[in-house]
């Protein structure tokens, strides 16, 4: 089990603001920040995970992508190697704060192209609502990844359990666990990820992945996230994007964030690319990591020569 703590002193906060794979928020959350690709690149693709997951989840996105594109990925407060949401911050507000801080200081100049999966992509409609001179001063490109807009019905309390039996499963402890409780026997716990989360054709290699993810999530990312989720609403975001080179992507067998979501998407991005690909899941960014590289590198071309 990996520990993650909230930083509360200036001197762990100037340690943790050294390293290059850490980034104190406001308040105080050291995140877990990833970076690759050349530093001095005119445009960074930065991207949003998913709720529960980590910033891993685009690992063949970013190895598609290659060398030469800059990128930046982390784990949202209270998921992956990042530090809980203390009270009160499991909300999606809070996570477009620390989008915004995380791009103001890690990339202080050039385009950005943001790209955000469910609930990145949440994050990144909060960050054009309650950011907009940022997004309009820095952001060139945008893609939204099996995500939505608002009016949510796919995040129901038995997926937040299913979820929860993942966690168990792969060995996380919490005080919060009844030691009594039997775990979800794992290959009623992989059918139902992969139900749940993958289209027709998931690999067992990616819903084990997925798993090992979720036993990183702290519980309280769980409950109060998802409460997020269900009470987001955030169409009227978008008309900040308006101008924007982007792209707007779902899988038809998508359970979470189904097709009719991405088209209202689409719809109040009336210039964006609107992709659907066949008999694939919410897990776009597993499910088709090379076309999905292929779209976000289309975007860093019409930003770079825009």
């Amino acid at each position: 089990m990996t520990t993650v703590t909230t930083v509360t002193t200036a001197r762990e906060r100037a340690a943790i603001r050294a390293s290059p794979r850490r980034f104190v928020t406001g308040d105080g959350v050291g995140l877990r920040v990833v970076e690759s690709g050349p530093a001095q690149a005119p445009v960074t693709v930065v991207l949003a995970h998913c709720w529960t997951l980590d910033h891993t989840v685009w690992d063949g996105v970013v190895d598609a992508l290659g060398p030469g594109v800059r990128v930046q990925r982390y784990d949202h407060r209270g998921h992956g190697r990042s530090a809980a949401a203390p009270a009160g911050t499991a909300t999606i507000d809070r996570l477009a704060d620390d989008l915004a801080e995380l791009i103001t200081e890690r990339v202080p100049t050039g385009n950005v192209v943001l790209a955000g999966h469910s609930l990145g992509g949440m994050t990144i409609m909060a960050l054009a609502e309650r950011h907009p001179e940022l997004v309009r001063a820095r952001v060139g490109g945008l893609a939204l990844v099996a995500t939505s807009t608002g009016r949510l019905v796919g995040f129901r309390p038995r997926t937040a359990k299913l979820f929860l039996a993942a966690e168990n499963w792969a060995g996380l402890r919490t005080a919060r666990r009844d030691p009594r409780r039997r775990p979800l026997p794992p290959v009623l716990l992989r059918a139902g990820l992969r139900r749940t989360l993958f289209g027709t054709s998931a690999r067992r290699e990616d819903v084990d992945k997925v798993i090992t993810q979720l036993a990183m999530a702290h519980p309280a990312s769980m409950a109060g996230f998802r409460g997020q989720i269900l009470r987001h609403s955030r169409l009227a975001a978008l008309d900040v994007f308006r101008e924007l080179p982007s792209a707007v992507v779902v899988g038809d067998a998508d359970r979470l964030t189904p097709v009719g979501h991405a088209r209202a998407m689409a719809r109040a991005l009336p210039d964006a690319g609107f992709v659907v690909f066949p008999g694939v899941g919410h897990m776009v960014p597993v499910e088709r990591a090379d076309e999905l590289a292929e779209l976000i590198a289309g975007l860093v071309g019409e930003v770079s020569h825009g």
